[in-house]
């Protein structure tokens, strides 16, 4: 039996709408649908223009022609909120948004070892849980969906909450996988508010005939089943906009030191879970290329013939924001009492250098926090193109990185979708037999 599927992958900054066929064997892609995701600023809000993204998603579906099934993933934390009648409230808040300035006081209002505790969860400003205490509709609000779920709920009619999007509100009991309807009582929302959870691989509904199925809809859930793992001595960096670094375990790690280093417990497909660190990745690049409207990869290849550069800290909220990207990189380097970079390549060199220095640090902190021992890196998603930075993190790692594939959330969305409906069956292990099988990586050893 094989199957042809629709996964619809939304990132930070573009979507894609990918069609997979998958075999007992074999699985491949084809793309039928690109588009840009611009956030737009309305009122001094920066909102996500979700029903051009619904649109172009159906688009996208048009295109794809008929289909076994469709699974929709998207970025973390942010939500759509409906009213009695299933309308939507506005559009969803970004959350790059500053309405989330006063998370910390938020954070110790609510006890932050407490909330680790239950949650399993970094402190990231932007949280769903912060958002929350700065959201002004809960009063007419009668439920949150996820933006994946809102765009299921869309398609379908059925509301739902996808367990592994669920866990980065930080209002999920990473433990029990199911709402810490305490705490959600404790900031003052009714826990009606949030719909039943679903595990990946349960249909949610039918959209014109066709099965919608729920995948790891975090897009960082579905990219970790796409890991071309042989076994489990493997750290993986989901790098795009944001780089995900970290080891996948069986159970939640919520000791006090691992609350101090900052790392987190996402729930994954399988009852796995995500520990990992979020580092603020390609965003700081891309935010310079779209301030010079230069060609990224003639910046990379500049920066390459250059010796190693300013190194600093690609976590300072500083950077959080869109704006003037190559302004507060020099600032930073000069607060860091770092060489100032002389000119664009510099700029970019000092990224990457940067970032390669987080990735090993958030990879050693992984295996001693957890306890995991690893003997490769695996980079996948868009960074897996991008070979300066493959290569700077297996040197700064002194571990062989594998590079590949770039489209791993496609793949894991669409193999998650094929076992559902009975072309594959196994554990993830034999779902990663299948993307070894049939996709390319490279190899980039430590200098």
């Amino acid at each position: 039996m094989s199957v042809r599927v629709a996964a619809a992958d939304l990132g930070a900054a573009s979507g894609r709408v990918i069609v997979g066929e998958v075999g007992p064997f074999s699985v491949s892609l084809r793309e039928c649908h690109r588009f840009v995701n611009r956030p737009v600023r309305v009122g001094g809000t920066l909102h996500w223009d979700i029903l051009s993204l619904y649109q172009e998603t159906l688009d996208g579906l048009a295109k794809a022609g008929p289909v076994d099934g469709i699974g929709i993933d998207s970025w973390a934390v942010d939500y759509g909120l409906l009213d009695a009648s299933g309308g939507l409230l506005g559009n969803p808040v970004h959350y790059r948004d500053e309405r989330t300035a006063e998370a910390r006081q938020n954070l110790e209002r609510l006890g932050a070892r407490e909330l680790y505790a239950t949650t399993g969860l970094q402190f990231l400003p932007f949280n769903t849980i912060h958002q929350l205490a700065a959201e002004t509709k809960l009063a007419t609000a009668r439920r949150l969906l996820m933006i994946p779920d809102l765009l299921a709920y869309w398609l379908t009619g059925e509301q739902g909450a996808e367990v592994t999007n669920a866990s980065t509100t930080q209002l999920l009991d990473v433990r029990t996988r199911t709402w810490a309807t305490a705490l959600i009582e404790r900031i003052g929302v009714e826990p009606a508010l949030f719909p039943d959870l679903r595990e990946p691989g349960t249909v949610l509904g039918h959209f014109e005939g066709t099965p919608v199925i729920a995948v790891g809809s975090h897009d960082t859930a579905s990219a970790v089943v796409g890991v071309p793992a042989a076994d489990d001595r493997f750290a993986y960096i989901s790098c795009g906009t944001w780089s995900l670094v970290g080891v996948e375990l069986d159970r939640p790690v919520l000791t006090e030191a691992s609350r101090a280093a900052n790392f987190t417990n996402e729930l994954g497909v399988d009852g796995t879970v995500r520990y990992l660190r979020n580092v603020m990745g390609l965003w700081l690049l891309q935010e310079c290329v779209r301030e010079w409207g230069a060609d990224t990869a003639e910046l990379l290849r500049a920066a390459a013939k250059l010796p190693r550069g300013a190194v600093i800290d690609p976590d300072d909220p500083v950077f959080l924001s869109p704006g003037d990207m190559p302004a507060r990189l020099v600032e930073a380097c000069r607060r860091a009492d770092q060489p100032v970079p002389a000119d664009r390549a510099g700029i970019v060199r000092c990224i990457v250098d940067s970032l390669a220095d987080a990735h090993r640090r958030a990879v050693e902190e992984a295996q001693e926090l957890s306890g995991r021992a690893v003997d490769v890196v695996h980079v996948v998603g868009g960074g897996a193109r991008n070979s300066l930075l493959c290569q700077l993190t297996a040197d700064a790692c002194r571990l062989p990185v594998l590079a590949g594939p770039v489209e791993a959330t496609a793949l894991g969305n669409v193999l998650v979708q094929a076992r559902a409906l009975g072309a594959v069956s196994g554990d993830l292990a034999q779902l990663r037999s299948l993307i070894r099988g049939s996709q390319q990586v490279t190899r980039y050893e430590p200098c």
